[in-house]
């Protein structure tokens, strides 16, 4: 094991712009008082072989290297595939995701807007108003609306939850094969990569919370998109490279896939003139779901820091085999 360190050395360094940096610098120095703080790049190489720690946000390629006393590499961010592709980070160099309690709650509340506003056709009214229409429609039990969650991390357990929790027919789905059936919360759950067709053919609205890994990247393309009933509904709050873009268009233009609710995607931000902007069944966010509370997300990052520091249990450490 090795030695604890009493007064470490602090890498923040990331892609954002002067004042975000600030505010994370102050929240996390409030916490660590005892850290002394590099921002964005070591300087020298003298400066480079103390850090003990970088706590980064999607940081530049390569700057990781040359750190030989580096312990742990905290992530800011819930995914961390561009970390993993970076191949300057040691492999064998503990990496840590963030797990933000106040980001799990955030974006089971726009999953729960999101599938309510597809069951209840709150997105039909809004464009009958935009038409000057009256044109109330059949309304549906929450119990009637079958819902798949794919992903069944912090973040899709708590949205799978949530929306259980308002009535809806949920069953989870996690892409390793693990043991299938009703979880002590009382969570439906199926397993593997066998069980996702099935549960497509059953499901009128699949809320998308996958990590992004070379198995699920692009996962919802026409196949997938082709096993949902007719007019079914996709709710991508993960990751843009999940979805083939354009056979989600084809879909929607064959009636195929009746509205997709998005908050990711392929470039971000999204160019203009691409057809998501204008296209009447598709209700867009700008990367807004859930951002991650700076409060609980330091906290979470500086206890993680005092662990690798004193030799203690990293919370939530990326399975580079898994790619999360």
């Amino acid at each position: 094991m090795d030695a604890p360190i009493t007064e470490p050395t602090i890498l923040l360094t990331g892609r954002w712009d002067r004042d975000e940096r600030d505010d994370w610098h102050r929240a996390l120095a409030a916490r660590l008082p005892e850290a002394r703080w590099v921002l964005d790049a070591p300087a020298t190489p003298d400066e480079a072989g103390r850090i003990d720690i970088a706590i980064v946000a999607n940081p530049a390629p390569a700057v990781l290297r040359g750190l030989p006393k580096l312990r742990l590499v905290q992530s800011l961010w819930a995914g961390v595939e561009k970390l993993l592709a970076d191949d300057s980070v040691p492999a064998d160099l503990p990496i840590a995701r963030m797990v933000d309690p106040a980001m799990n709650a955030a974006m089971a509340e726009t999953a729960l807007w999101a599938v309510l506003m597809l069951h209840r056709g709150f997105h039909r009214y809004a464009r009958a108003q935009q038409e000057g229409r009256w044109a109330p429609h059949p309304q549906r039990r929450a119990d009637e609306v079958r819902v798949a969650v794919l992903g069944l991390g912090q973040m899709g357990r708590t949205a799978a939850l949530r929306l259980k929790a308002q009535g809806y027919d949920v069953t989870g789905w996690a892409a390793q094969p693990r043991t299938s059936g009703v979880d002590p919360d009382g969570l439906a759950k199926v397993t593997g990569p066998d069980a996702l067709w099935p549960l497509l053919a059953r499901s009128e609205v699949v809320v998308n919370l996958l990590p992004l890994t070379p198995a699920t990247r692009g996962l919802i393309d026409a196949r997938f998109l082709a096993a949902l009933p007719r007019g079914a509904a996709l709710v991508n709050l993960a990751r843009g490279a999940h979805v083939v873009e354009a056979e989600l268009l084809a879909a929607l233009a064959s009636g195929q896939i009746g509205h997709a609710v998005l908050d990711v995607y392929t470039t971000e931000p999204l160019p203009a003139g691409h057809a998501f902007w204008t296209h009447p069944a598709v209700t867009m966010l700008p990367h807004a779901a859930a951002m991650t509370d700076l409060r609980s997300a330091a906290d979470v990052a500086v206890a993680n820091v005092r662990a690798a520091l004193t030799g203690g249990t990293v919370r939530h450490r990326v399975d580079r085999r898994r790619g999360y």
